[in-house]
This record gives C-alpha cells, structure tokens and sequence, in this order.
C-alpha cells in the first residue's frame, strides 16, 4: 500500500524576513489546513534574502504546535559545525522536536567570498562539519584540543532528520555517500530528477548504505479553477525564470528546463493531482514541499486560495482542531 504523501510548504508573502506575526500567521494557516512541515531557505545578500532560517523557525516555534520545522538549504561551509549544532539542537528544542534540517554547501561565488571560504573547499568542509555535528548530537566531546560537550541535545535522538540539497553529479555523490536523502531543487526538470535519484541511488549502493525510503521533492505549485487565472501564473512564472535563470551559473542554467510545465505542477484541481500522481509513481515522492509561492502580480487571496487547495486534493491530513 503507498504511504501517504507529506506534504509541506514555504511561505508565499514576502517580505519573509521582517516581521515575526506575519510568518507566525501564514505558518499557523499552513498548520490549520493540514500542511506538515513550514520550510525557509537559506540565501545571503540583496532584496529579500533569509540569512538566518533559525532563527525565523524559532518564531514560527512559539505560534504552532504540530507542524515541523524545516531549513531547505541550511549552508554548512559558512558556519563553526560546533555553533551549527548548537542552533539545530536549540530550534529543535523550542519546538519540541519539530526539525527536519536540509543542508546544503552554497553555490554563488559571491556567496564563498564574502564569508572567506575557498569555494574548491566546500564539500571537504561540509562533510568534515556534518561529521562534527553528529559526533557532538551523540554525546560525544569534540572541538580541536577543547574536548567540550554540546548542551542541551536534541529533543529527536540522536539528532532531527537530515536530507542534503544537491545539484549536480559531484553533489549527488556526496549525498548518496553518507546515505542520507537527497532534497531535490525546485528548478531542475523532471527527467533531470530522475536521473539525479539514479545517480543518488546508485552512490548509495557503491557506498554500501540503505537507499533512504524518503524521497522529498521541492515544486512550485499552484491550484485552481479558473483558467484565466492560471494563465496568470503561467506568465508570472515565465518571468521569474527568466530572472532565475540570469542569476544561475552556467553550469545550473544548463540544468533548468525551459517549460514550466517540467519544473512546476500548474493547473486545476484533476489536474495538479494527477502531475502529483506521476511524481509518487515515477520518482517515487514521499514529501512534496510546494516552495517559490510569492508569484508576483497575483493577489494574495488568490495564493492562499491555491495553497489551501492544494491540502485538500492531495490528501494532507487532518487539520488540527
């Protein structure tokens, strides 16, 4: 029997990162409606960045009570691995045991310059920091000559879900190394992902670990009835991908589709379940984290109509009461 779909969400107003109420509010929707996991990225420098997803999620900790709490790209080569643990374990706590950290290494050079980090360095860094993380999750006393040990722990024992935002085949390597799940990026195509999971299943096996049975994928998504509206969207989206794709690098412009029909599930009710269908039955989806909501030049009554919906024709569970 197929395990039903868990479905999650990132919010869809911005701005995101300034007032506390507000993410609490579209967070407290998402849980009311049935979502289970509210994620945030991370992204530094320029208009509408999110430097600081922890901290946003603790907000969002104190006005929910189910709802799980995720970071789609928590970048690892910008932080001491001892404060990164220190973070995840105080979140988690807040929360009750609410994490699912997504990690991820960063890409804009940019990005690496500023914080001083050789950007040839990044995966050595990332997997040497995930691997000082774990240690001091499990007890153990780490830190170069200091022999500390991390306080307070996660709730989750030994430590909150882990899954690892990759683009590209070095990337998915890693990954299916360590035998963790892999979070697929919500600007490759269809076709491109199912050759990421092969890759991804394939390092697994070569590394002799499980194939991790969770399979997240990160969509654009948005549901309605009225083909002028979706028409909208369509052209909005058109738009930011265009914009995406001019701030992409090279090798990430050659990885992103040109229809958005092959990087995002747009259209009626039937139809958006059915794109979801063949997602579970082609790729085999077990989370679907509807993400890049803040289509612009649509209202916001219509997103929130669209986001609702999607709860109910994917079968999310039962709203809290």
């Amino acid at each position: 029997m197929t395990a039903r779909l868990h479905l999650g969400l990132t919010p869809w107003l911005a701005p995101i990162a300034r007032r506390a109420d507000e993410l609490q509010r579209q967070a407290e929707l998402a849980e009311a409606w049935g979502y289970e996991s509210f994620w945030l990225p991370e992204n530094h420098f320029g208009e509408g960045a999110i430097p600081e997803p922890m901290m946003l999620l603790a907000a969002v900790a104190g006005a929910t009570r189910t709802i799980r709490l995720g970071t789609t790209s928590y970048l690892l080569p910008l932080r001491h691995p001892l404060q990164a643990a220190e973070q995840v374990a105080v979140l988690d706590q807040l929360s009750g045991g609410r994490v699912i950290l997504g990690v991820g290494r960063g890409y804009q050079p940019a990005l690496f310059d500023a914080f001083n980090v050789v950007r040839a360095d990044k995966r050595e860094i990332f997997a040497d920091s995930l691997a000082t993380m774990l240690r001091a999750w499990n007890g153990e006393t780490v830190g170069a000559g200091a022999n500390v040990s991390l306080w307070p722990r996660p709730v989750q024992r030994p430590h909150p879900p882990i899954w690892v935002a990759a683009f590209g085949p070095k990337a998915l390597r890693q990954v299916g190394g360590l035998g963790l799940p892999y979070l697929a990026s919500p600007m490759e195509s269809f076709a491109v992902l199912a050759d990421n999971y092969a890759r991804h299943a394939e390092a697994c096996i070569q590394a002799d670990v499980p194939v991790p049975e969770i399979v997240p994928i990160m969509r654009t998504v948005f549901v309605s009835e009225q083909r002028a509206v979706l028409d909208r969207v369509r052209e909005a989206l058109a738009a930011q991908a265009i914009a995406l794709r001019a701030q992409a690098t090279d090798a990430m412009r050659a990885r992103m589709p040109d229809s958005i029909d092959d990087w995002g599930i747009v259209g009626t009710p039937n139809e958006v379940k059915a794109r979801v269908a063949d997602y579970r039955s082609e790729l085999g989806m077990t989370h679907l984290i509807a993400t890049r909501l803040r289509i612009g030049s649509i209202e916001t009554n219509i997103l929130v109509e669209s986001m609702q919906m999607l709860a109910e024709i994917v079968g999310a569970k039962e709203p809290v009461t």
